[in-house]
């Protein structure tokens, strides 16, 4: 398959296009014409996954992994920053770029790896919104893991009323999140001074078993496969002209400068989970902090905080929690859409679609929660197994994204600065030895 082949299939055809960009207009009309994409990006930066990485980390070992939280937010900046580009200057999506890369056989492999990557996202969501409910409205875990299944419906139906209602339903559930967290953390009233001082490298970090433990898994937890191939289509919405090179490149600049300011929005509230973590259950008896069960009591009882304002605390969480699960649904949806689609050219209904992903990913949760009669720690456990598996899909998405963003026929003069794949091929290497790391301690901490 050639290039020119690949661009005759558009990427999510039905929002391709749509979504007026106009190089004529001003710098903040061009702004808030892009504003949007980075909305569904940040979701997978902030989802069940990093919540209970961060609030760990937290209340273990205090403000140290704020450094962690740092540089691995600066690296997902310049990773979607790539996807950015790869989208707007050759019109394609990763997945039909990596199809474009690769053989069939091996293109089907990849798309294997990439739809159990989804999957394994859409455990997460599954848990985190089932547990959600649990907590909320003391829905059982198996009812409330049979109730999201019928979000696909949820979702085709806000998709009638066009993709920028999307957008505005996501960033209103991220903002919603947001405040709920700097709400609770002003009640916790952590320092400042020792917050800052979190920003600063510690050598602990690396010569600490159990720091680099958890410092590995914010780390595996925070870039994952599908969202760089959600962000290579969903900015190809915005209308501009697509053969001219001054179009694009103010197109990849106001696109990049939405992809920070969200990131940066996921940075924050990540911040404020480790940081909550912290102010609340540093120097207590962190063992029995294990999930957002644990958490959710631990609010709810901790004595500084009074009986009503600790059951606000915790009902906010929760409500925080389901929000978190509701936008990732979204964006696993459209992420697991456009995968199909590129990879193998195959277009099967929404509906069909989603419900095909979300059973596969509620049928391992009913399961688990047969076998376990209702286990809740084993079901976080499974959570924690969906994370590592996005930790060993990761180079699958990364080495194709390097390889077609540093091509000069595929990219023209949009291909990537050497300083760019100096610091993108050293965070592939970084990240792969890193995840493999934080696998094999998963999987020996799990059967010690």
């Amino acid at each position: 398959m050639n290039l020119k082949e690949n661009q005759t299939h558009l990427s999510l055809d039905e929002i391709n296009n749509t979504i007026d960009f106009s190089g004529d207009n001003s710098a903040s009309q061009k702004f808030l014409s892009f504003l949007g994409p980075g909305l569904l990006v940040a979701v997978g930066y902030m989802d069940p996954g990093n919540w209970i990485t961060s609030m760990q980390g937290g209340a273990q070992f205090g403000y140290t992994l704020l450094f962690v939280i740092l540089v691995s937010s600066l690296a997902a900046m310049l990773l979607q920053s790539m996807t950015v580009r790869l989208g707007i200057a050759s019109g394609n999506d990763l997945a039909q770029m990596t199809r474009y890369y690769l053989n069939k056989p091996v293109a089907i492999a990849f798309w294997i790896i990439a739809e159990l990557a989804i999957i394994a996202t859409d455990i997460a969501e599954v848990i985190g919104s089932a547990i959600a409910l649990d907590l909320l409205f003391n829905i059982p875990l198996i009812v409330g893991a049979l109730i999201t299944v019928f979000d696909v419906f949820l979702l085709l139906f806000i998709m009638k009323f066009g993709f920028r209602k999307i957008e505005a339903i996501v960033g209103t559930l991220i903002f919603t999140v947001l405040l709920i967290f700097i709400f609770e953390v002003f009640i916790a009233s952590p320092h400042v001074i020792d917050i800052l001082n979190g920003f600063v490298p510690h050598k602990e970090i690396v010569t600490n078993q159990s720091i680099l433990y958890i410092a590995l898994g914010i780390i595996g937890a925070t870039i994952m496969p599908h969202n760089l191939y959600l962000h290579s289509s969903i900015v190809q919405s915005r209308k501009y002209n697509r053969q001219s090179n001054k179009d694009k490149a103010q197109a990849i600049k106001y696109a990049t400068i939405d992809s920070n300011i969200q990131l940066s929005v996921a940075f924050v509230v990540n911040c404020l989970l480790l940081v909550l973590g912290a102010a609340l259950f540093y120097g207590a008896n962190t063992d029995s902090l294990g999930g957002f069960y644990d958490l959710y009591h631990a609010l709810k009882t901790q004595p500084i905080l009074g009986v009503v304002l600790g059951s606000i605390m915790s009902t906010l969480f929760a409500v925080a929690l389901l929000a978190s699960g509701q936008n990732s649904t979204i964006t696993g949806t459209l992420a697991g859409q456009i995968v199909m689609e590129g990879f193998l050219k195959l277009s099967i209904p929404n509906w069909m679609r989603r419900l095909i992903t979300r059973g596969l990913a509620v049928i391992p949760v009913l399961v688990c929660l047969v076998i376990f009669h209702g286990n809740e720690a084993k079901i976080e456990q499974l959570l924690v197994f969906s994370q590592v598996f996005l930790s060993i899909a990761l180079p699958f998405s990364l080495i194709p994204l390097q390889l077609a963003t540093s091509n000069k026929h595929i990219m023209g003069p949009f291909y990537n600065k050497t300083w760019i794949n100096v610091c993108s091929w050293s965070l592939i290497v970084i990240l792969s030895l890193l995840n493999i790391y934080l696998i094999v301690e998963t999987f020996e901490e799990f059967f010690a």
